[in-house]
């Protein structure tokens, strides 16, 4: 699913070259969780970008879905964020004007999906929120307005979902709930979730574990094979409480 070589990102200062990212190299297959922890200010969160296509790399190359990422133009990555990607952000990224449904069948509206209303109902419900449907997001607490967020990430049924820091707003309980979300519609729609985060536990519970060190990446653990929904959940908040 995404296949990442030699990736490099710096940029020019008053004090010559700042190197934020150096020969980043790694395969994700389809369906695997992949988390990324390292400290603030690292390249966690720009790393993901350049992943999903919102940043350019210096150098390198991006394979996203056997299309190769660092070879398209601007037009061409919002064509692939649209048919392919999803995104949940730590600060929700909701549209304050907008119900809970209408911002979950807002993608589903720009692909041109004539059953947008009737597939935004089903993932609120799934997401526990039939019955919040109509509140705007101000009128929602932040669990669930991650909820609501997570809901219109799935809604284009995503091939690849990437999560920067998705319970860094909430309390543990809320926090605990959206990532055993996240799992279970990853493992339910066989979407590849990439997780930046710094909760090593949370990082765990992945099967794959990459940390971030000045703009290096290093592998810290990989499980073998998939796990199932079940095992996949348990283990993640067994890892948080402990």
């Amino acid at each position: 699913m995404l296949i990442v070589n030699s990736l490099a990102k710096n940029i020019k200062s008053p004090n010559g070259q700042l190197d934020i990212l150096t020969d980043i190299n790694f395969h994700l297959k389809a369906g695997q969780s992949m988390a990324i922890t390292g400290a603030s200010g690292s390249g966690k969160s720009t790393l993901l970008s350049i992943l999903a296509g919102l940043d350019s790399a210096s150098s390198g190359q991006i394979e996203l879905g056997g299309q190769l990422l660092t070879d398209l133009d601007e037009e061409g990555r919002a064509k692939l964020r649209q048919d392919k990607i999803g995104f949940v952000f730590q600060s929700f990224h909701l549209i304050p004007a907008l119900s809970a449904l209408d911002n979950v069948m807002l993608p589903l509206e720009i692909k041109g999906d004539s059953n947008a209303q009737e597939q935004a109902l089903l993932l609120l419900d799934r997401v526990g929120l039939s019955e919040r449907c109509t509140h705007k997001p101000l009128q929602l607490s932040g669990g669930e307005q991650q909820r609501v967020a997570i809901a219109r990430a799935f809604a284009g049924k995503p091939e690849i979902l990437f999560a920067d820091e998705p319970t860094g707003n909430l309390d543990q309980l809320s926090g605990d709930n959206i990532i055993e979300l996240l799992f279970q519609l990853n493992q339910e729609q066989g979407t590849t979730l990439v997780l930046v985060t710094h909760d090593n536990a949370l990082a765990k519970a992945c099967q794959r574990h990459f940390q971030l060190d000045h703009g290096v990446l290093h592998e810290v653990s990989s499980a073998q094979g998939l796990l199932s929904d079940s095992t996949f959940s348990n283990q993640m908040v067994s890892n948080r409480r402990n």
